[in-house]
């Protein structure tokens, strides 16, 4: 949860008046919360991180947002992970990746990746002081060049993922030759990708929303976020660029890569791998470039991890796909967790016996990232 001048005090000098400050003004987090904490010097008063910690057990249930424990001071969210248990946590960004990611070829490319190194630098030194904490860095890919240049710089500064958008990139594939480099640096260097809720427009085009009645509220009761009709669909753009990426040989050649789709839900994780299985069976005939020696469901199961949402039915999901697929996740310290995301998850994997369960907490995780294992 970026306070507003996350990218500007760490880009580039020359760039700095040009890299806008983050806002809050689509989100739960009002301007007045924000000046309250800018004005304690960016820091949540003593008082209040008292307050968080009292909370005890009660701490992911209450603890939310921008006035989380942690949420913007590496110190606190030390203390979080003290209570919360986690032994390891991969930390997204939230509003700081506008700038990097959104979509209009317009941005300047220089403000681009100017935005995205200062969301690298912060993102390292954030997740520096405590071993848990995962960094994960974000890179663009629509100027392929400084996409790989931003790549090698995430990685040799110590970012332990990196989010790339689940758009297509400005104005070629995900899969074109000019990336083909991102894609082996990622793989040789045993990172995985992510994509993750917000690397792509949340809402539908408005024109599906004019039906000449009123307008609808999102599910936290305002407008900005995700509402009905957007939470129909979040799921086909990630699913169109795994699908892409599938057709376009990526996991193929790089049978090392991985990666996982974070906060974006997975019931549509089954189809999606028995309709790859079908198009490439029917289409590999004429082909050749799907004319692969592992099928589609096979390598996404090897290479890919998926992270429900807490109120989707993950048995279901396992009885239709398998169980090496999906993640946990708390989101912490967001509201869309929940206020127990465990026992969420439990009501539907609980009866699936300590192996799977396991799987689900923590083994499919190791095996996207094994150097995050602790004793």
């Amino acid at each position: 949860m970026e306070l507003p001048d996350f990218l500007k005090s760490y880009a580039d000098p020359d760039l700095r008046d040009d890299i806008p400050e983050v806002s809050y003004s689509a989100s739960l987090v009002t301007d007045e919360e924000v000046a309250v904490i800018v004005d304690q010097g960016g820091r949540h008063s003593p008082e209040h991180v008292q307050a968080q910690i009292d909370l005890g057990d009660k701490l992911i249930e209450s603890s939310k947002e921008i006035q989380a424990l942690g949420a913007f001071n590496a110190s606190d969210r030390k203390v979080a992970m003290d209570m919360l248990g986690f032994k390891k946590q991969l930390v997204f960004a939230t509003h700081s990746v506008v700038l990097p990611f959104h979509p209009s070829s317009k941005t300047e490319a220089r403000l681009r990746y100017g935005g995205t190194r200062a969301h690298n630098r912060h993102m390292s030194e954030f997740c520096a002081s405590d071993d848990r904490l995962m960094g994960v860095g974000v890179v663009p890919l629509d100027v392929p060049e400084l996409a790989i240049k931003e790549l090698d710089w995430a990685i040799d500064n110590g970012l332990e993922a990196i989010w790339i958008p689940h758009r297509a990139p400005i104005g070629h594939s995900p899969g074109h030759v000019d990336l083909e480099g991102f894609w082996a640096r990622l793989a040789e260097a045993g990172v995985p990708f992510c994509l993750h809720v917000g690397g792509a427009p949340l809402q539908i085009h408005k024109s599906w929303g004019n039906n000449g009645r009123g307008a609808t509220r999102d599910w936290m009761g305002g407008g900005e976020n995700v509402r009905t009709k957007d939470a129909m669909v979040l799921h086909q753009q990630p699913e169109m660029f795994v699908s892409m990426m599938m057709a376009e040989g990526i996991f193929h050649r790089h049978p090392k890569l991985r990666g996982a789709v974070v906060e974006l839900g997975a019931g549509w994780v089954p189809q999606m791998l028995q309709r790859l299985d079908d198009v490439c069976k029917v289409y590999s005939r004429v082909d050749e470039s799907i004319r692969f020696d592992r099928k589609p469901s096979e390598q996404l199961t090897q290479q890919m991890g998926f992270t429900p949402m807490p109120h989707e039915n993950v048995s279901n999901m396992i009885e239709q796909s398998n169980a090496d697929l999906y993640l946990f996740s708390s989101d912490y310290p967001h509201v869309e967790g929940t206020r127990d995301p465990i026992a969420r998850f439990e009501r539907t994997i609980g009866d699936r016996g300590e192996d799977i369960k396991t799987k689900f907490y923590s083994e499919n995780f190791l095996r996207l990232w094994p150097d995050a294992r602790v004793a």
